[in-house]
């Protein structure tokens, strides 16, 4: 059984790797399909050891696997964290509509 205090820690490294905007967009276009890290890092106006520092992020959070090919490395996304991330959000997503609707009510009532 996983212990609260792993996935609170998998939450806080998924929530940190998704903070930055290059790291999501990485995610993004890994969602396609995999791809080498100069492809990772054709885009973007950084040095290849930033977007290394960026891979790293994501694979020390557990949504990138790096395979060595030779001597290139491709990467491919690995989405179970994501899921862990959204099942945390789902459960304040339906507290908030819950409250959201019974304010709307309360609303309609008063009027």
């Amino acid at each position: 059984m996983v212990s609260q205090a792993k996935v609170v820690l998998d939450l806080d490294q998924v929530f940190g790797a998704l903070a930055h905007p290059i790291r999501r967009a990485i995610l993004e276009e890994l969602s396609a399909g995999d791809a080498t890290v100069s492809e990772l890092a054709e885009p973007y106006k950084v040095s290849l050891p930033a977007i290394s520092k960026h891979l790293r992020v994501l694979e020390d959070a557990g949504l990138l696997r790096v395979e060595p090919e030779g001597r290139v490395r491709r990467c491919q996304i690995d989405a179970a964290p994501l899921s862990v991330a959204f099942g945390w959000l789902t459960q304040y997503r339906v507290l908030w509509e819950d409250r959201l609707a019974r304010l709307a009510k309360h609303l309609e009532e008063k009027e």
